[in-house]
């Protein structure tokens, strides 16, 4: 697993050079997103496509 600067100086490397600082920001996020959504697979923090289906039907009618 990299560290957070590993990540980041991975990230640069892969942006074009003109890319704004709000650019670097979004990208920065979307990993944390990633991040986390993987932490909560790991540790079972999920839905079965079953139990979406029933919150989506439930948000929907109102």
């Amino acid at each position: 697993m990299l560290t957070a600067k590993q990540e980041i100086s991975r990230l640069l490397t892969q942006l074009p050079d003109d890319c704004s600082l709000e650019d670097v920001q979004y990208h920065l996020y979307v990993l944390q997103k990633i991040e986390r959504g993987m932490k909560d697979a790991e540790e079972g923090r999920i839905y079965t496509q079953e139990e979406v289906e029933k919150l989506m039907a439930r948000w929907l009618e109102k």
